[in-house]
């Protein structure tokens, strides 16, 4: 065999707890062929038995007569919530990806008004969306028709709302559609954090597309992901994908911090009563079960759609809102599991333990 027979082999190795091979990842760092096949890969869970998983893949793929080395990140000392020790922006503190399972559950307006919510505490914060097929965010911000502006060779963040921003949408036509594979992903990924001149930021919140694939594994190689926030609906089903997003979260040694469960009732404008038409508290088996907590149960408030549409962000433009309040109080919860998280890193802990109330959770 020739190293392209050998790769074409090695596309039936998935990784483990994904849908795609280690060859589409791009974690094969190097083949050589002599007497037999020698296989050097690098993959981002420090796991043992996610190593064994694709040793043992890579062998039965190529035959026994095969030498494989897996290169893994093991559980850092002074950094207990990086998966592989790279930082391509290394003059942002925190970064906190906000993921679901599931697209329409409420992403990306949890993502922008946690982050208003954030600076309103004073930190300096910024935006990411990286929903490379969906970016609403401009839209959410009242910025879809915002031009950028080129400072040297990056682009300069939007500055809106007390936050900065970047996102796909601003770069493209309005209404284009990205037919793009993988690769693109990955890399559109890499260069919205490199190529963009974000400032000496607390926290960076990165909005995700829904799902566990191509995007999460490269922000997971590129940055040390501080948290994970997972988002949610009361329903079932949308459950059912919570519980991928924080497998996904455990796959990729990333600590959860909790999970926002939007749409929890049904607030009425006429007599501000709260109706739990779909349910409510649905997340609370999911949080004990993956040893995190609820951040916050957000309702069904008109006030939610109407600023997600008109670019008037609840939590900036109406904050003595119900919803207003619950975001600043998720928002503050966030920041005490970074400084716990934190704390935890100048110790040399390279696990974070959950308090009696629920917490983040290192594996």
């Amino acid at each position: 065999m020739n190293k392209e027979d050998v790769l074409e082999k090695l596309k039936e190795v998935i990784y483990p707890g994904f849908k795609k091979s280690i060859v589409d990842f791009g974690f094969v760092k190097n083949i050589e062929i002599g007497d037999g096949v020698l296989v050097e890969v690098e993959i981002v869970s420090s796991k043992s038995e996610v190593a064994a998983q694709v040793r043992n893949g890579i062998i039965k793929a190529l035959g026994e007569n095969t030498q494989v080395i897996v290169k893994q990140p093991q559980p850092p000392k002074e950094k207990s919530n990086t998966q592989s020790g790279k930082n391509i922006t290394p003059q942002i503190k925190h970064f906190v990806m906000v993921s679901s399972g599931k697209g329409g559950v409420g992403k990306s307006t949890t993502t922008v008004n946690l982050a208003i919510s954030m600076a309103k505490l004073g930190k300096k914060v910024g935006v990411l969306d990286a929903d490379i097929y969906g970016p609403n965010i401009p839209r959410m911000l009242g910025e879809e028709r915002a031009e950028v502006t080129v400072v040297g060779e990056k682009l300069k963040p939007i500055l809106t709302h007390g936050i900065e921003m970047m996102s796909m949408g601003i770069l493209m036509e309005q209404g284009q559609g990205l037919m793009w594979r993988g690769a693109m992903i990955m890399k559109a990924i890499e260069q919205l954090l490199r190529d963009v001149y974000w400032s000496d930021l607390d926290v960076l919140f990165i909005d995700m597309p829904p799902g566990t694939g191509d995007a999460q594994i490269t922000l997971a190689q590129s940055v040390p992901v501080t948290a994970g926030v997972c988002v949610t609906t009361p329903q079932v089903v949308a459950l059912d994908d919570t519980a991928r997003s924080l497998d996904m979260f455990e796959k990729l040694y990333i600590p959860v911090a909790g999970i926002v469960e939007n749409m929890s009732g049904f607030l009425c404008p006429d007599n501000g009563k709260e109706y739990d038409i779909f349910g409510k508290g649905g997340s609370e088996k999911l949080a004990k079960e993956y040893k995190t907590e609820i951040l916050s149960e957000i309702p069904i408030e008109i006030g939610i759609r109407e600023g997600g549409d008109n670019g008037k962000p609840i939590s900036f433009y109406a904050p003595e809102s119900v919803s207003a309040k619950r975001y600043e109080k998720a928002a503050n919860r966030l920041w005490e599991v970074i400084e716990k998280i934190d704390k935890e890193d100048l110790a040399g802990n390279s696990a974070i333990q959950p308090d009696m109330e629920g917490g983040a959770k290192c594996h």
